[in-house]
Order: structure tokens, then C-alpha cells, then sequence
């Protein structure tokens, strides 16, 4: 019997879940997991090394590339045999929301955004309670203020669900 494999850490939920091919599939769905997506957001669209994803994602690099070989070969077989795909469910838990106040320098984590809870663009420093912030994903600073707000959307800004 196998060991159970430890939770990825993924940075956020995911808005479509569903991609189906045009027309009617004749052949099962393929199931892609919400760490599998991870491990191809990191590595084939951020860019990132194999070790800098593993990191990321809170595993060793040899789980890394588990994951990250299983996500291609599903997403391979659906793009070559046309079947539907549906991202859901997995091994992971989401990742705190970092920000640093711009006026006193505090950094401090936020809990993921569940249905009902704070986006990020309203929430207070804890220490100065200036609303002058930034978010940090992966140490780059992302700006969140209301008027980015209002123009993206409610889910848009700070790595909110809706």
C-alpha cells in the first residue's frame, strides 16, 4: 500500500472548471485535480524552475513532477481524443494571502476568501489600519485598492472567490 501524498499548496481556486470540446464527446470526461492545474500554472505559464514550483506548492520536487507529468498526459489524451475536461478536487489546501502595509511596513497573512468573506481591497492593516496596501504573491507586489475594485469586479482583486 502506498503512502498518502501530502497536500499542495495552490494559490487559489479556479473560475472554469468545465472545457468542452465543440460538438459531443463520445468518450468519458478526463479528471483533473486542483494540484495538477497548479503544477501546470507554475511551471508552464509563470515560468518557474521545478524547484522554485515544488517550493511553491510545499512538496518535494520528485512529488512535483508527479504531479506535473499526470496533469500533461491527462491534458494530452483530452486535447488528442477530444474529451471533455473537468478540474476538481485533489490533495491541496489553499494558501494564505499575504499583504504588506505601504505606510508602516507590516506584513501580515489573511485566511483564503470563502464565500461571504473579505476580498482583500477592504481589509485594514492590523498595526496603523491604513487601507494603503499591497498583496504579495510570490514576493511580487500587487496593488489592491477600490478603484481596481470596481473595474475588475469584486473576485478580481486580492485572490477573492465569488
Amino acid at each position: 500500500m502506498s503512502r498518502r501524498r501530502c497536500c499542495g499548496l495552490i494559490d487559489d481556486t479556479i473560475v472554469c472548471q468545465t472545457f468542452i470540446p465543440l460538438g459531443q464527446s463520445r468518450w468519458p470526461e478526463i479528471l483533473i485535480q486542483l494540484e495538477e492545474l497548479e503544477a501546470i500554472r507554475l511551471k508552464d505559464k509563470v515560468g518557474l524552475d521545478q524547484v522554485e514550483c515544488a517550493a511553491s506548492m510545499g512538496v518535494s520536487r520528485a512529488t512535483f513532477q508527479r504531479i506535473l507529468g499526470a496533469a500533461r498526459s491527462k491534458i494530452a489524451t483530452a486535447l488528442v481524443e477530444g474529451r471533455p475536461i473537468i478540474i476538481r478536487g485533489g490533495n491541496y489546501v489553499i494558501k494564505n494571502r499575504v499583504f504588506e502595509c505601504v505606510d508602516c511596513g507590516l506584513m501580515w497573512e489573511v485566511e483564503p476568501c470563502a464565500a461571504g468573506g473579505k476580498y482583500g481591497y477592504e481589509i485594514a492593516c492590523p498595526k496603523c489600519g491604513s487601507m494603503n496596501k499591497m498583496r504579495l504573491d510570490n514576493g511580487l507586489k500587487h496593488t489592491c485598492s477600490s478603484s481596481h475594485h470596481r473595474n475588475l469586479g469584486q473576485s478580481s482583486c486580492c485572490g477573492g472567490n465569488s
